[in-house]
């Protein structure tokens, strides 16, 4: 069969942009190479120029010479070729990598966009519009919760705000007249008005002891268990 139909040709696959790069490099590196080794000849022979005299062995030496810069002139030409299209390559490198962190973009972005639009068909506006309100309701009612709760049960419905607020004036205007320069109050104050029972001439009280009559004024009067003048006793001669 395969001498009627032939054998199928394996081709080999195309080489890429990067393989180009590389083969093109080597080849300037090996020029490169070559333009070092002349260019060291060359060295050699201007010392030899300048250690001869005019003449046939200097001429023939300056020949040589010529031949090898022209040889570095051609190398030189070719690694300049070579740089050109390596250059080339590069940019034509970094083009399709450029293309191809595209292509990633925008297959990112389409999967992206996919997901949005499905998590989308699940969010509605009007559904958040509507869960906003029933949360302000709620906290409106919880407020009102709050205030009931925390009312006083003892203060009366029917007292006005502006008699509380007169009183509460008046009594910050007694408090500024009652404070005096150290700062105390009035009522903390000790009191400095007169006595009225200085201006009257009344007996000193009582102490508890009264004297008898009869009994000397300077002599102390004995007196029983209960604090009370003793009853002298009757003597019992006789």
């Amino acid at each position: 069969m395969k001498r009627i139909f032939g054998a199928k040709n394996n081709k080999e696959p195309p080489p890429s942009i990067q393989d180009a790069s590389d083969r093109i490099n080597k080849r300037g590196e090996s020029v490169e190479d070559k333009v070092k080794r002349l260019d060291a000849e060359l060295c050699k022979y201007k010392d030899q120029i300048k250690r001869t005299r005019p003449g046939p062995a200097q001429e023939a030496i300056k020949a040589r010479a010529m031949r090898v810069l022209k040889q570095k002139k051609m190398y030189e030409g070719q690694r300049d070729m070579l740089y050109n299209q390596t250059f080339n390559l590069d940019q034509v490198s970094f083009a399709a990598e450029g293309l191809k962190d595209a292509q990633q973009t925008m297959t990112a972005l389409k999967s992206a966009n996919k997901e949005l639009k499905g998590m989308m068909k699940t969010v509605k506006i009007q559904d958040i519009d509507n869960l906003q309100d029933e949360m302000m309701d709620l906290m409106d009612v919880s407020s009102e919760i709050q205030d009931s709760l925390g009312r006083s049960y003892n203060v009366p419905d029917d007292i006005d705000e502006d008699d509380l607020m007169g009183e509460l004036d008046a009594l910050e205007a007694d408090m500024g007249n009652e404070t005096e320069a150290d700062g105390v109050p009035s009522c903390l104050q000790p009191d400095t008005e007169p006595d009225l029972d200085e201006g009257l001439d009344l007996p000193p009280p009582p102490t508890g002891r009264t004297q008898t009559a009869g009994a000397q004024p300077g002599r102390a009067q004995a007196e029983d268990e209960w604090g009370l003048p003793a009853v002298p006793r009757a003597s019992l001669r006789g």
